[in-house]
């Protein structure tokens, strides 16, 4: 589940609120949009439902403030609960994070992590594992560090053209006590059907994920946004070291513009 919420982050990463302070932009995004997401396991030719997401936005006094929680399905808790938490506040003009929390529980699982990033674009984490006590670490980031939620907004307000297909765009991202630098790469235009949602039209991306104990780093994650104002992730797949997991929209509000992608 951690896997997943990462890849919405980074897709998706994404949002429902009041808003306090008026918002003056032009961003594809605004307080008071939420979206639902299902998650899905294949392995043997099977796949199954296996979990939920959501991701809300409110907006106060300058700064957008994005939650993203899922959960395993309550028939799936008994072989393997999950219960996620991640969070971050950022600027409106500077998209400049200001404190990142997550929380994970899988399975026997547990840990907390802490992000405060700093003037100095140093990154203060504290990370906690079930009942040890925390650890603290300062990483050296830059202008361009930031955290997965932050970061998929961020990108969300850029265009892509056909002049852009296969052009590489860097990833730099902070979770935990690690900095990473990937990358990620529009494909095109593509058409996708979204089952219990219906077909958009979409933008396709696939972006390098991080070797370790589900991804095993050869293959790309996978994602569809759609092809309007809004760029909003509908679908993301990847294979993971036994089988391959999948998330797809369910439900969208609260969006800025029309959803003029979607065609049937």
């Amino acid at each position: 589940m951690k896997r997943f919420l990462a890849a919405v982050s980074l897709a998706l990463v994404l949002f429902s609120g009041n808003v306090s302070a008026q918002e003056n932009n032009n961003y594809p995004f605004k307080s008071g949009e939420s979206l639902n997401f299902v998650m899905n396991y294949t392995w043997g030719g099977v796949i199954t439902d296996v979990g939920s997401a959501n991701c809300t936005v409110t907006y106060t006094d300058g700064k957008y403030n994005v939650l993203l929680t899922g959960r395993s399905f309550k028939f799936f808790d008994v072989f393997f609960k999950v219960r996620e938490r991640f969070e971050v506040k950022f600027d409106e003009k500077t998209f400049r994070p200001s404190r990142f929390f997550r929380e994970a529980f899988e399975g026997k699982y547990h840990m907390k992590n802490t992000l405060t990033f700093n003037s100095d674009y140093t990154i203060s984490s504290r990370t906690q594992k079930k009942d040890r006590a925390p650890v603290d670490t300062l990483l050296r980031g830059s202008v361009n560090t930031m955290d997965l939620l932050t970061l998929f907004f961020k990108y969300r307000t850029m265009t892509f053209t056909e002049s852009n297909i296969g052009q590489k765009r860097p990833l730099e991202f902070v979770i935990d006590k690690e900095i990473y630098n990937l990358y990620f790469i529009y494909l095109g235009k593509e058409n996708k059907k979204i089952p219990g949602f219906g077909t958009c039209r979409t933008m396709k991306f696939a972006a390098k994920v991080v070797a370790g104990n589900v991804f095993d780093g050869k293959e790309d994650l996978l994602i569809w946004v759609t092809d309007d104002q809004n760029k909003i992730p509908v679908f993301f797949e990847s294979p993971v070291i036994v089988g391959k997991v999948q998330g797809r929209i369910s439900s969208i509000s609260g969006n800025k513009y029309p959803l003029t992608s979607k065609i049937k």
